[in-house]
């Protein structure tokens, strides 16, 4: 008879096994074995989602952590809607056109169209749920498959969208409109239907967007077969820049629209910018008191355990990896280190700022130093390989409990040159300063780092108009956490822009930003 320890082996080669083969949505079927069940359970390496459904989890997850639950999400609803319902079942038009435009974040409810719903909801982890709605679903020719994920075509989720989402989302769905090159897309769905109410709102829709030709087209070609057409704008603003007419990437655009949107919030809620500093010596001397202070605040958001002592140890060169071991393979000393180099690199990017260079451009070329000079020591001391420090990611990441779903490898690499395009662009340097943060962190185009790295931009930026260096404090790195949250989630910029204000505000005055505990 075997062991517990024997068994709990068996159990967790099987899981193993299970997750070798892509299964994210672990049905009872696929663990027909109760004791190994029972055994995953109890030790944490799954747990329950819906009766009879399970995902594979980190036994070291806190009480309410989200992480697993929202990095398996998208691949648990689609193994749970095809064992389910087979090929008879998509997403709605709403939310199939927020992932035409890149918006793959966590739905709090997702609506399912199937012949073979109850229009009830199915409740799921952390209060998100599926609503199982009883409708047809598009014909064939109509649906598309994303990762797995039955959607709505482009073009038919354009058409029999709700008219509340153009106000609800409409960064979606203009992004979503930018997309579509000709009338000829949408003009045989809205003919052979005779829906000239949805054709009226679509043309307006598009002369907001600037698309006068695609709103001209449709107007026309309604009238030339004899039906009363009115145009109708469903947006409450107007577009206030031009989309590339030739841009192919929904998520390229859609950063695009953010910032515009987002950086009038910014213009209002944050202080004056002092104006370009002169003295760039006092400027950059200013920065280097403040550094034990800021390593400590940064580095301590991102968790790792480090004190003023350690920081300042690595920083006058006490901390030497060839001659002690304890300093070689300690963690958070290789943090450390790598944020006083990182951190000098970013001081030569302000100085070359403040003599003239372009803001945008200068990040441009610089942050992949940062970078480099971030996780240098840790290759050094063989933790990481040489090629960890090669760059932008080539794997999808998740963001510890956040709903927000970091763009994938190829959007990343699409929207990473418009972010510092708008950089360049941009002249109010608060808008640089809080939208280059967020927008960095919202790509999160490194598989580590990207907090810090965010953080340097924001006070590159900040330089940029004069600001002091601001030092985001540990102590509340939960209202910090939520406030990007709640822009990645639910595009409200407002709490992080008075959450940045706040502190520099404070520096302005003079004050602390942040003081070291005792």
């Amino acid at each position: 008879m075997a062991t517990p320890k024997e068994r709990f082996i068996e159990a967790l080669t099987f899981l193993k096994d299970i997750q070798d083969k892509g299964i994210v949505g672990i049905h009872t079927d696929t663990i027909p074995n109760t004791k190994y069940r029972q055994l995953l359970l109890k030790k944490g390496f799954i747990k329950e989602v819906t009766k009879g459904w399970y995902i594979a989890t980190d036994p070291n997850e806190r009480e309410g952590e989200t992480t697993s639950w929202y990095s398996s999400y998208w691949d648990f609803i689609v193994q749970f809607l095809n064992r389910k319902y087979g090929n008879d079942w998509s997403l709605s038009a709403d939310q199939s056109l927020l992932i035409h435009a890149g918006n793959w974040t966590i739905p709090q409810q997702l609506i399912i169209r199937t012949p073979q719903g109850n229009n009830k909801p199915t409740p799921l982890p952390h209060n998100t749920s599926l609503f199982n709605q009883k409708a047809e679903i598009p014909p064939v020719e109509h649906i598309e498959i994303q990762k797995g994920v039955r959607i709505y075509n482009l073009q038919s989720a354009l058409i029999y969208s709700s008219a509340t989402l153009y106000n609800h989302n409409a960064i979606d769905t203009r992004t979503a409109l930018s997309l579509i090159r000709d009338a000829s897309e949408l003009l045989p769905i809205l003919l052979a239907k005779g829906h000239t109410t949805l054709a009226g709102r679509l043309a307006g829709a598009f002369r907001n967007i600037e698309r006068e030709k695609i709103a001209n087209q449709i107007i026309e070609t309604f009238k030339d077969a004899d039906y009363d057409i009115r145009e109708e704008d469903p947006f409450d603003s107007k577009l206030a820049i031009q989309l590339p007419s030739r841009e192919r990437s929904p998520y390229a655009n859609r950063i695009r629209l953010m910032w515009q949107e987002m950086r009038e919030v910014v213009i209002a809620d944050f202080p004056v910018s002092p104006g370009h500093i002169t003295d760039y010596e006092s400027y950059l001397n200013d920065v280097d008191h403040i550094f034990v202070t800021d390593a400590y605040h940064s580095l301590s958001i991102e968790r790792y355990k480090v004190t003023p002592e350690l920081i300042s140890k690595v920083s006058s060169g006490e901390w030497n990896i060839e001659e002690n071991e304890a300093d070689r393979r300690q963690r958070d000393a290789m943090a450390a280190r790598g944020y006083f180099q990182a951190f000098n690199e970013v001081k030569k990017t302000i100085e070359s700022i403040l003599q003239g260079a372009n803001p945008g451009t200068q990040a441009d070329l610089d942050h992949s130093k940062w970078y480099r000079q971030l996780f240098d020591p840790s290759v050094v001391a063989g933790l990481l390989q040489a090629t960890d420090l090669a760059g932008y990611r080539n794997h999808q990441v998740y963001i510890g409990n956040s709903k927000h779903v970091p763009l994938n490898v190829d959007a990343m690499r699409d929207t990473m040159p418009v972010l510092f395009e708008l950089l360049e662009e941009e002249t109010e340097a608060s808008v640089r300063a809080v939208l280059g943060h967020f927008i960095f962190v919202f790509i999160h185009p490194y598989m580590d780092g990207n907090g810090r790295i965010g953080r340097f931009l924001m006070n590159v930026m900040l330089a940029s108009g004069g600001y002091p260096w601001t030092v985001i404090p540990v102590e509340n790195r939960e209202e910090y956490m939520q406030a990007l949250e709640n822009a990645s989630v639910n595009r409200n910029i407002t709490p992080f822009v008075r959450f940045l204000s706040y502190l520099v505000e404070e520096g302005l005055k003079g004050k602390a930003v942040a003081g070291l505990p005792d």
